[in-house]
């Protein structure tokens, strides 16, 4: 399963040439692609049209949903914060940080356009495409 971050679908849905978008694309034609709960707040909170709010939540409503967040990844989360702080690693947003641990702690692929994940990557066992 592949799992997009929020940063991706802002690329897929306003760029669609770029090579994200493309990885995004290639994903959907496949069936391969998951929506988490903190992905589609994140994508929703920044529509403003109700046009777009309306064909967007249908597309990834369509996806299999999982629910990110329980206490075992939050804690596991924290563990990671803490971890790549050690070494050296700040992630901006807690929320990157949750997203991550899921999919490391899953087993899922992700693809996104946040610097954050590729530095989190090796120390957690997250999979980026």
């Amino acid at each position: 399963m592949v799992i997009v971050d929020t940063s991706a679908w802002i690329e897929f849905f306003q760029n669609a040439n770029s090579e994200v978008a493309q990885k995004v694309d290639q994903a959907l034609e496949q069936d391969l692609i998951g929506i988490g709960d903190l992905i589609y707040c994140e994508v929703m909170q920044g529509l403003y049209h109700a046009e777009q709010q309306d064909r967007i939540s249908k597309l990834l409503l369509s996806l299999p949903q999982f629910e990110m967040v329980g206490f075992q990844i939050a804690a596991k989360s924290a563990s990671n914060y803490r971890r790549l702080r050690t070494k050296g690693v700040t992630i901006r947003k807690t929320i990157d940080v949750l997203i991550g641990t899921f999919c490391a702690e899953n087993g899922h692929h992700l693809i996104h356009n946040d610097r954050d994940f590729d530095l989190m990557a090796s120390h957690i066992g997250l999979k980026v495409l």
